[in-house]
């Protein structure tokens, strides 16, 4: 059976910009443009197109917004790095318009979604229609630095972002991956103005203490767009991954997890050139297990894959070689024991649900 599908964390406008990706192509033909480019050295093959979303049906998207602050510099962030927060919202800035001529110059293949009735819209599209519709795209804004004082919080909504993440690496507002900490006194300051507004926090870069705190103190929904769970990584160690706690916190505030299929996150300490046989896609379906028996149902897990997001096909599971792979997880998680409804929330069902309950009218 095939499932409608949403992925809750795709970083596209990052590698339209950093490497020219055009997700209109076909992936075997960008593959095949892409023989020894940068694109491939710092990010492996792609895994994305809008072919591929139509034969997984991958309905909407999470899309990012994403930059790093200039340090620990990596070679393929070289235009995305970021020392103060006005050029880190010059750089999310250049992504909201490379998205906004994206559905310009291709509305029958990308699309919006900002508001309840373009969602529903599109949905009814994909639920209908047997031919093609448009990936929906929900934007996401992944570390806050570009929000160079609460004010602008209302320009970003009124600009499409319905979800943000305070952290990647720490921010001036919290701790993040790699950088512990709790929340500064500007992270709350942005917590208590982000909720009245409608904004979605994104707890998964946040280091743990600022994840914990801000379960507390949110007003808001709250979601891990793309986190595994700690536990469940095979020698976890990192603060990129959720404790029980921090997963507990999630499912008692009717939150959803995006599981990552991406084999370092499956286990830290699986490195290329290890055969990708290491890394068994039932791996991935060990997490969904993990987080729906943390929660005593199916209501709270699904996908965030960061597909393209500093790793391609080299880096995921055997059995996957674009997302629309993704769909064999069907007879892996039914063969479990999980029913064909459950199966729907886990592949897309829990997020249609946030979106339904989050987006503005």
């Amino acid at each position: 059976m095939t499932h409608l599908m949403v992925d809750a964390h795709e970083d596209l406008a990052y590698n339209m910009l950093a490497f020219g990706r055009d997700y209109t192509m076909p992936v075997a033909e960008t593959r095949r443009k892409e023989i020894g480019s940068k694109a491939v050295e710092h990010n492996g093959d792609t895994t994305l197109s809008y072919d591929e979303y139509q034969r997984g049906r991958v309905a909407f998207i999470f899309a990012t917004l994403f930059a790093a602050p200039k340090r620990g510099k990596a070679p393929s962030w070289e235009n995305f790095l970021y020392s103060n927060p006005d050029e880190a919202y010059k750089l999310y800035s250049q992504q909201i318009d490379v998205y906004e001529r994206l559905f310009d110059q291709h509305p029958d293949k990308f699309t919006p979604i900002h508001t309840l009735n373009q969602f529903e819209t599109n949905l009814k599209r994909w639920q209908q229609s047997d031919s093609s519709a448009p990936a929906g795209l929900i934007t996401l804004m992944e570390g806050a630095d570009c929000v160079r004082s609460i004010k602008e919080l209302e320009e970003w909504w009124q600009r499409g972002v319905r979800l943000i993440g305070l952290a990647w690496k720490s921010t001036r507002f919290c701790g993040g991956t790699g950088e512990p900490g709790p929340l500064t006194d500007e992270g709350r300051e942005m917590l208590r103005a982000m909720a009245p507004i409608g904004f979605t926090l994104d707890l998964s870069h946040m280091d743990w203490e600022s994840a914990l705190q801000s379960l507390d103190l949110y007003e808001g929904a709250i979601v891990a767009s793309h986190a595994n769970a700690l536990k469940q990584v095979r020698n976890g160690r990192k603060n990129r991954f959720l404790t029980d706690e921090i997963i507990q916190g999630i499912i008692q505030r009717n939150g959803v997890i995006g599981v990552i299929p991406f084999n370092s996150f499956l286990d830290e300490d699986w490195k290329l050139p290890d055969p990708r046989s290491a890394v068994p896609l039932s791996m991935v379906a060990d997490q969904i297990d993990y987080i729906c028996q943390k929660a005593g149902n199916a209501r709270h897990a699904g996908f965030g894959t960061d597909f393209d997001g500093g790793f391609g096909l080299q880096h995921i599971p055997e059995g996957l070689d674009t997302i629309a792979d993704l769909q064999k997880l069907d007879g892996i998680l039914n063969a479990r024991g999980y029913s064909q409804s459950d199966i729907d929330l886990i592949f897309g069902g829990n997020w249609l649900e946030i979106l339904r309950k989050t987006l503005p009218a």
